[in-house]
């Protein structure tokens, strides 16, 4: 009786069974994958020779990893939020890092820590307009939203007629984009 309760717990799907399925899910996307995989690649050229500084250790090398796997693998939502996250990490503990002859508090604003990176010439105006909208982007997907409001995504497909994905995917492209960009910025840059 003990042996069959413990079965139930478990998938009666096998580990071949199990690759399969992991096999189907690559099949079906891959070339979609690859394209996205080389939209990272096109846009990381812009990174130092030596690659990119990126402050604010585990939490911020982790989300760089994750955002760009999870835009190459479709994970739209995913990738918005972790760029927007990684953009925040990788400012404030930079400003913190910095020599400002301040500290930053416990608990810091995105909004003010881009107020104090433009004070410091860290990024343009052009570049916290951006962040902005990367965090008008991430939002509405962390925090609810009626139907109402514009930024609802289902809102948008209603009102532009365009599917979810293709709505996803662009915020997506937007927020690798601008990561890498940030990344980019002389501050981070590593060589060349």
């Amino acid at each position: 009786m003990e042996e069959q309760e413990q079965s139930d717990l478990f998938s009666p799907v096998n580990d071949l069974g199990l690759v399969r399925f992991l096999l189907a899910d690559l099949h079906d996307d891959l070339p979609e994958k690859i394209a996205r995989f080389r939209q990272i690649t096109d846009l990381s050229s812009m990174l130092g020779s030596n690659g990119t500084m990126l402050t604010g250790g585990e939490t911020t090398y982790t989300a760089w990893t994750e955002a760009r796997t999870s835009f190459i693998h479709g994970n739209y939502v995913a990738t918005v939020m972790l760029c927007q996250g990684l953009a925040e990490h990788i400012l404030a503990s930079y400003l913190e890092l910095g020599n400002f002859d301040e500290n930053l508090p416990d608990r810091i604003t995105f909004q003010e820590t881009m107020r104090r990176s433009l004070l410091r010439n860290i990024i343009t105006q052009q570049d916290a307009d951006d962040l902005r909208k990367l965090m008008n982007l991430r939002n509405p997907l962390s925090h609810y939203r009626n139907i109402d409001d514009p930024s609802n995504l289902t809102r948008r497909v209603l009102d532009t007629r365009v599917p979810a994905m293709t709505h996803l995917r662009a915020d997506a492209g937007f927020a690798i984009s601008m990561a890498i960009r940030l990344l980019a910025l002389p501050t981070f840059r590593l060589g060349d």
